[in-house]
C-alpha cells in the first residue's frame, strides 16, 4: 500500500483571536479552570469518589495514589462529548491531538504528547489491539458506542506493558453488568445523514454477571477531499458499521472467578484516493476476545491468567489492498502485599501474524514474530512519600533482548498537594510490514525512548489542578524516506535518527457559582532533533475549555477545542492553519429513564484541516434519545 501524498496548497488562516493566542503562546484562561480528566464534576452536594484504575501498574489502585499522569472517562462523559469515534473523544483530553484523512470514519492517528500514533499501546478489556501493517491500532475500527470506560496514561510504560508503550497507554473497557437486569437503548440523528441505534441489557448476581449490546451506525458523510486534491472525486464519503459486544463473568467460588468478553465490529467506509471519478471503499473487521481466570487467595494475594486474541483486517476496493493482523497474548500475573509494600510479577507471551495477499503491484507478504516478557513491579508508601519501580525484560524473536525500567516518586507534603517525579525507558519494534514489504527495510532496528518528567498535583473536594512537564528522547525513529534501502522506487522505511518531545501541560477543574469549569493548556515541542523541524501534523499549542450548568430544568454545556499551526511535511514547508472550535450542548430528563440530548459542534462553521487536502466537518448538529430502565 503506497503512502498517501498531499500536494502543496495555501495554508488556512486562524481567526484573529486564535491566531494571536497561538503566536503569542498564551491564552486568557484562569488557572483555576483546568481539568486533569476533562470530566464534568458532579453537583456540589454529591461526594466525589476516588476512582480505581488499573492502567498505571496493570493492577487496581486508587487514582489519588497513582504516581503517573492519568485521565479517566466514564460512559456519561463519553455520551456528553457527542464524539463519534475514539480518536475524537481522546483529543478532548489534555496533551492529546488527532488527525484524520477526511470523512467521519476515515484513517485516523492519535498523538499523545506529540509522539507517533504507533507509540501508544491500546487495549480493549485487557487485550492488545495493534496492526502489523500501520503500527498501532486502526483507530477508526473501534466502535465507541460499546465503550463503558476509558483510562489514558500519558508517558512511557514499556516496563509494565512491553513494546509500543513509548508515549502512553489507552485502556478501553466494554460494558459490564451488575445488579438487577438493566435494559438500555438509544437512537441518534445528526448532520450528514448520521444515524445510530444501540440496544443492550446487563445485570448480574453475586455469582454471575452479564452484558450484551448491539449497535448499528451509518452516515452519508461529506466529500473527504478538498477541490485542490489530486484526483479529487466530488462525492459524499460515508460509512456503515454494525457491531456486537458481550461480556460474561462467573464467581465460581469465593476464591475463583472467570470472565470472558468479545467485541466484533464490521465497517464499510468510503474515501477518495488519487484516481478521479472512482468510488473507493474500505472494509474493516475488528474482533477481540479474551478469557481470564483470577484467584483471590486472600486480601493480600491474587493471581490472574488471561488469554486474548485480536483480529484486525483492512481491505480497499477497487484498487485492491488487504492487510490482516492476528495478535495472540497470554499473560500470567501475581500480586502480593507484604506489609506496606505491593509486589507484582508478570509473565507474558505475545505473537503477531501478518498476512497481506498479493496485489497487481506487490507480492503476498506473510510474517510472524513473538515476544516473551517477564516483568517485576514494586510499590510502597512511607509516610508522605510514595515510591514505585518496574523492570521488564522482553525477548523478541527478531531483535533479541530488550530491557526497560521505570522509577516514580511522589511526596504529599500537605494533604491536598503532591509533588511527582519519574523516569522511564521504552522501545517499539518495527512492524513486519516496515521490514518485509516492498517498502520494507530488513535492517531496521527498534525505536527506543528515555523519558523524565516532573509534576505537581492539587486535589480537594471541589477542585483539582495539575502541572506536568516532560522530556522524552526517542532514538532510531522510523519514518518513510527516500528509495534505496528497499525494492520500491517510490520510497522506503528507514531509521531517520532522533526526536525530542518536550512539553508542559496544565489541567484542572473547579466550580464557579453554579457552573462547573474544566480545561487544559499544553505547550509542546515535538521535534526531529537531527533536522530541527517539527514532527508532522503536531501542534505546539493545544487548549480545551468547557463549562456545564443546570438551568431551567436543563443541563447546559459549552466546549472549546483549539490547536496551533501544524505542518504536513517533514520539511515544515506546507502549513496547516491553527483552529478553534466551539460546541454547545443541552440535555433534558423527560421522564424516569428517558433523556433527550442535543448539541451543535463547530458552531462558527470553521474551515480547517487535520491533514492537507482532506476536508473536515463544518457546523454539525445531532439529537439523541436515550432510555434505561428506571
Amino acid at each position: 500500500m503506497k503512502p498517501l501524498l498531499n500536494p502543496a496548497q495555501e495554508p488556512l488562516r486562524c481567526s484573529p483571536f486564535w491566531a494571536k493566542f497561538f503566536r503569542a503562546g498564551s491564552l486568557a484562561l484562569p488557572l483555576c479552570v483546568l481539568d486533569v480528566g476533562a470530566q464534568s464534576p458532579p453537583p456540589p452536594e454529591v461526594a466525589r469518589l476516588d476512582p480505581v484504575v488499573v492502567t498505571a501498574s496493570r493492577t487496581s489502585q486508587a487514582l489519588s495514589s497513582v504516581l503517573s499522569d492519568i485521565s479517566v472517562l466514564e460512559r456519561k462523559d463519553i455520551e456528553q462529548s457527542g464524539s463519534l469515534s475514539v480518536a475524537e473523544v481522546l483529543a478532548r483530553l489534555p496533551g492529546i491531538e488527532f488527525a484524520s484523512n477526511g470523512g467521519p470514519a476515515s484513517a485516523s492517528s492519535v498523538f499523545i504528547r506529540g509522539s507517533e500514533t504507533r507509540h501508544t499501546a491500546v487495549y480493549i478489556d485487557g487485550v492488545r489491539v495493534d496492526s502489523q501493517s500501520t503500527g498501532g491500532p486502526i483507530w477508526e475500527q473501534i466502535p465507541l458506542e460499546h465503550i463503558e470506560r476509558i483510562e489514558v496514561l500519558r508517558g512511557p510504560a514499556a516496563a509494565v506493558y512491553g513494546s509500543d508503550a513509548v508515549a502512553g497507554v489507552v485502556q478501553l473497557f466494554t460494558r459490564r453488568g451488575q445488579g438487577a437486569p438493566q435494559p438500555t437503548g438509544s437512537v441518534r440523528w445528526g448532520s450528514y445523514g448520521t444515524r445510530q441505534a444501540q440496544a443492550g441489557v446487563s445485570g448480574g448476581s453475586q455469582e454471575v454477571s452479564y452484558a450484551l449490546s448491539a449497535s448499528h451506525a451509518e452516515s452519508s458523510g461529506f466529500d473527504a477531499r478538498t477541490a485542490q486534491a489530486i484526483g479529487h472525486n466530488p462525492d459524499e464519503d460515508g460509512y456503515r458499521r454494525s457491531s456486537l459486544q458481550a461480556r460474561l463473568g462467573w464467581q465460581i467460588t469465593p476464591v475463583h472467578s472467570v470472565e470472558a468478553s468479545v467485541l466484533d465490529s464490521r465497517q464499510r467506509s468510503e474515501f477518495d484516493n488519487f484516481v478521479p471519478n472512482v468510488h473507493d471503499e474500505t472494509k474493516h473487521l475488528l474482533r477481540t476476545g479474551n478469557v481470564a481466570w483470577e484467584g483471590r487467595w486472600n486480601p493480600q494475594s491474587s493471581t490472574r491468567v488471561q488469554w486474548g486474541q485480536t483480529n484486525s483486517d483492512f481491505e480497499t476496493q477497487p484498487q485492491f489492498y488487504s492487510t490482516q493482523t492476528t495478535l495472540k497474548d497470554l499473560t500470567l500475573q501475581h500480586k502480593q502485599q507484604l506489609g506496606a509494600q505491593w509486589l507484582t510479577g508478570t509473565l507474558e507471551r505475545r505473537q503477531d501474524t501478518l498476512h497481506n495477499p498479493a496485489t497487481p503491484f506487490s507480492d503476498a507478504l506473510n510474517g510472524q514474530r513473538h515476544q516473551d516478557g517477564v516483568a517485576l513491579g514494586w510499590r510502597t508508601d512511607v509516610g508522605a512519600h510514595g515510591l514505585q519501580a518496574h523492570v521488564r525484560h522482553d525477548n523478541d524473536s527478531e531483535f533479541g533482548s530488550q530491557g526497560t525500567g521505570s522509577l516514580a516518586w511522589g511526596w504529599a507534603w500537605v494533604p491536598q498537594w503532591r509533588l511527582l517525579a519519574s523516569a522511564a525507558t521504552s522501545f517499539r519494534v518495527p512492524t513486519l510490514y516496515q521490514r518485509f514489504s516492498e517498502y520494507g527495510n530488513p535492517s531496521l532496528v527498534p525505536e527506543k525512548g528515555r523519558n523524565v518528567e516532573v509534576g505537581v498535583r492539587y486535589a480537594s473536594q471541589a477542585s483539582e489542578a495539575s502541572l506536568s512537564a516532560w522530556r522524552n528522547h526517542i532514538t532510531d525513529l522510523i519514518s518513510f524516506g527516500d528509495p534505496g534501502a528497499c525494492l520500491s522506487a517510490f520510497g522506503c522505511f528507514t531509521n531517520v535518527g532522533n526526536s525530542l518531545l518536550r512539553g508542559v501541560t496544565l489541567a484542572g477543574r473547579t466550580r464557579w457559582g453554579g457552573v462547573a469549569l474544566h480545561g487544559s493548556l499544553s505547550w509542546q515541542d515535538p521535534r526531529n532533533q537531527d533536522t530541527g523541524k517539527l514532527l508532522q501534523r503536531r501542534a505546539r499549542r493545544l487548549a480545551t475549555l468547557g463549562a456545564d450548568t443546570h438551568w431551567a430544568g436543563l443541563q447546559w454545556g459549552a466546549q472549546v477545542q483549539a490547536a496551533g499551526v501544524r505542518f504536513e511535511d517533514a520539511a515544515n514547508t506546507r502549513a496547516l492553519g491553527g483552529y478553534g472550535l466551539l460546541g454547545v450542548s443541552l440535555s433534558k430528563a423527560l421522564s424516569p429513564g428517558w433523556t433527550l440530548e442535543a448539541r451543535i459542534d463547530n458552531l462558527s462553521d470553521k474551515t480547517y484541516e487535520l491533514a492537507r487536502t482532506y476536508a473536515t466537518a463544518g457546523r454539525t448538529a445531532q439529537v439523541a434519545l436515550r432510555w434505561s430502565a428506571p
